[in-house]
């Protein structure tokens, strides 16, 4: 089994749950700032009359576990809809996963997703 964690520009959230919705079990979606590649947006200060560099950009991770050969469909799905073409497009990691227990069901392994 694998960690498929996928993180993108917040803008792009809608575009990749859409598109890995009804092929991976469930996903877990994590809200943050990062900085990568892209270019940080301008931000408006006081009553409008300046602006500043954010430090940060708005971005969220989609993680999902997978079984191993589900990984390069899923990995091209998620590529295809967080693509812009434009810098920051995203980054997607794929990990090791050992072991997995739905705590409900009680079942592991794949039969866990």
């Amino acid at each position: 089994m694998k960690q498929i964690t996928a993180t993108v520009p917040a803008s792009r959230k809608n575009a990749v749950v859409d598109a890995i919705n009804d092929i991976v079990g469930g996903f877990t979606i994590t809200e943050g700032r990062g900085r990568g590649s892209s270019k940080r947006q301008t931000v408006k200060m006081g009553r409008g009359t300046g602006s500043m560099t954010a430090d940060y950009n708005e971005v969220v991770s989609i993680a999902t576990i997978v079984p191993d050969a589900d990984v390069p469909r899923i990995s091209d799905v998620i590529s295809g809809a967080a693509y812009t073409g434009s810098p920051g497009d995203g980054i997607i990691v794929v990990t090791d996963v050992d072991s997995v227990l739905n705590i409900t069901t009680k079942k592991s392994g794949e039969q866990a997703l």
